[in-house]
């Protein structure tokens, strides 16, 4: 106590000129002396005598020898690499200070107002050099919150900078995980910025002191006094917060919502869709993405999403970057992504990041959480028709560790146990199986491996068996350069295929299949080069391998011709950059530019048509054998990504975005929604690629300290050579499938508004969007014409999609939820006649998709019980009671039609017409 009364007494009260300089001089030697001890020499041998705290002295060793040299050039040399500054108060006394100069006297216009703009960096002068000193700092932020305080270089005259940047990492304390999308905010100043997918973040502090806390939804806030002198490192190791479980559904940290350039941009807060009331029980990312602006399906129980009037396949859909191409179970009723195992899911609908391509509409980028590398834990549902486990794993303390997830049902056993007789010799089974090794090898350098596999195998009172899986494998290297670079490479196999098995009593048994397989090798690469530029870059290619179809006859009965399709090969290869460019606080631009190309290779025949009429058999000129590997036809082009926000305040923002993408694959389809059996086929010699473009313009404005985020945001996008198919087109096992299509041009636009509260007893978002998807077939034949070459509306044409998703905290523990949806009905081609020709009767139908099935909504309500919040106890656990479709809306799944003694009757199918209750029980440990 008493060094710190007499330091304190001795910085205040003598005067005497900053910097005196003395004029004594020593000759010392030192041979690996700790730094303490070298200090005590210098006081021997020089006759002087220092003041600090012992606790401040690094653990630092000292190897030198200096001959007649002054004490201050010494002491210069031996605090270089550290924190500490010194000031020489008279021949025989010096002070060390932490961080900080010792000033001993004001500037002359000390107390008048700065000349120099915050923003300009290096142009200060002395007038405001002061207000930098801990001595002098006075603001009116509290310090009566735990607060530990962090140094990091030390004041330096000579460096006029006022601003040093912060980087650092943010992981948790009981997983070792890194934290991503974590807010970091400067108080006082209302800024902040929040750490990337890999828990990394960059923040530039003005000189000297500095508040800055972690805010989190999931994870405890931290405090810090940052005091800072120079660039610097800072890294958090956070617990996690169970008490907010269920409070928060969707979460933007912060104000990112409004500060980011992105337009379009939807996150989703996985740990927290447990408390909205869907189907049967089953946590479901994706359908909780339908319920926000701008993203919806078909119709109820339908596999696909929609984006901004796009179609099914026009969404790249991704599991740690490797591409799952049917993202659901069971017709759509389930999603095939576990939530146990998924960390993060963001949804690109806008501006599309740079790095990734191959779509026109959307990313879907998920990202599965890594393991616990200290301690064993797990996460368990057991619901009516599904159980679900996921079990983290260590293998190497601190090091390594293993996550597994696994998903099944037992719908089939019950199918079999019902009363109803027709469901007897019914089958609908899924299971999914994730996992994922994650390897720490030093500060610098990590590993990850996932594996996944979905399948699914269906009967329902039918003769055909049908069943699909999806399989996807990644591996990811990521290094650390330094503080400014890192990079990550990615080698992604994905694979997809579906089989139908066909059993009846006329002698046409048959077994069908279809088979994708694509392998990508991606290098992404991040630079910060400054606090204004930071850079993303990097390369990709691609290898596709699709087996078109194939059918073979089962039995020696069969009448069925074998048949196959030859196989489709090509390359997709791009190179991309992206700058994250700062202009001022209130102007920020994201612009990039990727350039993508696409080789068709062979072996396989291609036909060549006449030109000037339509493609038939009756038109092949010539047929070209190209060999393996031969390049058959190449495409490609530019694709420009730019947006731009500019803030009105810290709260307020307006945001425009333009892009362009090119999708080189294709669905041949002629269900109205994704079906099992559609097949993916790669653009050619008589099939262009898909083009579109985007222009997106928004205003984001939050309230009461980002509770409250509002956004509304328009967009308008046209597309060119999106794929139909002709009146009563064969698409099945067709191995010219050109002369079945039909390749047109689109257009959609809309409005999106959303209205999220993030916290407190009552939260959730209500989400509207209008929104127009219009298709135009204008051929130069009557065959290539629908609807006389006018625009219609396409299958998921649904102008009104409203949302709303609700929580209400009644306790800690107990909370009620409540979903909310409604939807214009879906297009549908209709009957409108009949007539009779030379003996036979015929059918005369409207316009394609001219008429609409009734209107959707559905209200869906849930009670949630989270177990109590003792630290010490076996399993945190959560019980949902829900009921989905509480009104008992009779909701059309699709309409259709039939002949009834001459009298076309419309029917109708429904998925769930009744309410569906659920009780589902969670439970981690």
């Amino acid at each position: 106590m008493f060094k710190y009364i007499k330091l304190f007494f001795l910085l205040f009260c003598v005067q005497l000129i900053f910097g005196q300089d003395t004029k004594n001089t020593i000759t010392i030697s030192f041979n690996n002396t700790p730094l303490l001890t070298a200090i005590s020499q210098i006081e021997e041998k020089a006759n002087v005598k220092f003041y600090f705290v012992e606790e401040w002295i690094p653990n630092k060793s000292i190897t030198a020898t200096y001959d007649k040299i002054p004490i201050q050039d010494v002491l210069n040399d031996l605090l270089d690499e550290t924190i500490l500054n010194y000031y020489i108060l008279d021949d025989n006394r010096v002070v060390l200070t932490q961080n900080s100069i010792i000033y001993d006297e004001l500037p002359a216009r000390f107390f008048r107002e700065p000349q120099v703009k915050p923003s300009d960096e290096n142009n200060v002068n002395e007038e405001t050099e002061l207000v930098d000193s801990p001595i002098f700092f006075n603001n009116n932020i509290s310090e009566n919150k735990k607060t530990e305080t962090v140094r990091i270089g030390k004041q330096n005259a000579s460096n006029r900078k006022r601003g040093f940047t912060l980087s650092g990492y943010v992981k948790s304390t009981e997983t070792g995980e890194p934290i991503s999308n974590l807010a970091i905010i400067v108080e006082g100043r209302n800024t902040g910025v929040s750490t990337d997918i890999n828990g990394f973040y960059e923040i530039n502090l003005r000189k000297g002191v500095n508040f800055i806390e972690t805010k989190s939804l999931t994870n405890e806030n931290v405090r810090k006094k940052v005091i800072i002198y120079n660039d610097g490192k800072l890294d958090f190791s956070l617990r996690d917060s169970y008490e907010m479980l269920g409070e928060v559904l969707l979460n933007s940290n912060a104000d990112k919502n409004v500060d980011n350039a992105n337009t379009g941009q939807e996150q989703i807060d996985i740990e927290n869709i447990k408390n909205i009331p869907l189907v049967l029980g089953e946590r479901d990312i994706l359908k909780v993405a339908t319920t926000l602006p701008g993203i919806s399906t078909a119709g109820e129980g339908s596999a696909g999403y929609n984006v901004r009037g796009g179609r099914a396949d026009q969404n790249l859909i991704l599991l740690d970057n490797a591409v799952i191409y049917n993202p659901a179970h069971f017709f759509g009723i389930f999603s095939a992504i576990n939530p146990f195992t998924s960390g993060e899911a963001n949804i690109y609908k806008g501006n599309i990041p740079a790095k990734y391509g191959g779509r026109l509409s959307s990313v879907f980028e998920i990202t599965t959480k890594d393991a616990n590398t200290e301690e064993f834990q797990g996460e368990a549902s057991i619901g009516p028709v599904t159980s679900n486990l996921a079990l983290q794993v260590p293998i190497v303390k601190e090091k390594s560790g293993l996550i597994l997830g696994g998903r099944s049902t037992y719908s089939d056993w019950i199918l079999k146990n019902l009363d109803e007789e027709s469901l007897n010799n019914s089958t609908a089974f899924f299971y999914d199986v994730i996992a994922k090794y994650n390897h720490k090898i030093d500060k610098n350098n990590n590993i990850k491996a996932t594996g996944y596999i979905s399948n699914d195998k269906f009967s329902i009172t039918s003769d055909s068996i049908y069943s699909y899986q999806n399989r996807a494998l990644t591996l990811n290297y990521n290094h650390r350069f330094n503080d400014k670079n890192r990079g990550s490479l990615y080698l992604t196999n994905s694979d997809y295929q579906f089989n139908i098995d066909y059993e009846s009593n006329f002698g046409d048994n048959f077994e069908s299949g279809y088979h994708l397989n694509e392998t990508e090798l991606k290098l992404d690469m991040d630079y910060i080069h400054s606090n204004k530029h930071q850079f993303n870059y990097g390369v990709s290619g691609k290898f596709y391998r699709i087996d078109p179809g194939e059918i073979k006859p089962v039995g020696s009965s069969s009448q069925i011709q074998a048949l196959e399709l030859a196989q489709e090969r090509g390359v997709e290869a791009a190179i991309f950059i992206s700058d994250d460019f700062e202009i001022s606080d209130a102007l920020l631009l994201s612009v990039g530019l990727r350039y993508s190309s696409f080789t068709a290779l062979g072996s396989k025949e291609v036909r060549i048509y006449e030109e000037g009429v339509p493609k038939t058999d009756a038109t092949v000129i010539d047929i070209v054998d190209y060999g393996k590997n031969e390049v058959i036809k190449t495409y490609g082009g530019p694709e420009v990504r730019a947006s731009a926000r500019y803030s009105f305040a810290a709260d307020l923002s307006v945001k425009a975005s333009y892009n362009n993408t090119i999708q080189y694959i294709h669905t041949l389809t002629n269900n109205t929604t994704v079906s099992p059996t559609d097949t993916y086929r790669l653009s050619g010699f008589n099939i262009d690629p898909q083009r579109a473009q985007q222009y997106s313009l928004g205003l984001f404005k939050n309230f009461d300290n980002n509770i409250f985020e509002t956004s509304i945001e328009g967009f308008y996008k046209t597309s060119d050579n999106i794929l139909d198919f002709k009146v009563g087109a064969d698409l099945f096992l067709n191995e010219n499938f050109e002369t079945e299509v039909i390749q047109g041009e689109g257009k959609s636009y809309g409005v999106e508004l959303l209205l999220k509260k993030n916290s407190g007893r009552l939260n959730g978002w209500l989400a509207y969007t209008y929104s127009r998807s219009l298709l135009k077939l204008d051929g130069a034949f009557n065959e290539e014409t629908v609807n006389n070459g006018e625009f219609f509306p396409s299958n998921f044409d649904k102008p009104h999609d409203f949302s709303a998703v609700t929580n209400y905290k009644i306790t800690q523990r107990y909370s009620i939820s409540a979903n909310f949806v409604y939807q214009t009905g879906r297009p549908v081609t209709f009957p409108i006649g009949q007539y009779n020709y030379e003996g036979g009767e015929y059918v005369v139908y409207s316009d394609r998709n001219q008429f609409r099935i009734p209107d959707y909504y559905r209200l869906d309500l849930s009670l949630n019980i989270e177990g109590s919040h003792k630290l010490k106890k076996l399993a945190h656990t959560f019980w949902n009671i829900s009921v989905y479709n509480v009104l008992g809306r009779n909701n059309p799944y699709s309409v259709f039609f039939v002949n009834d003694e001459g009298n076309i009757e419309g029917r109708q199918s429904s998925i769930f017409s009744v309410p569906v209750p659920t009780v589902s029980f969670n439970f981690k440990f």
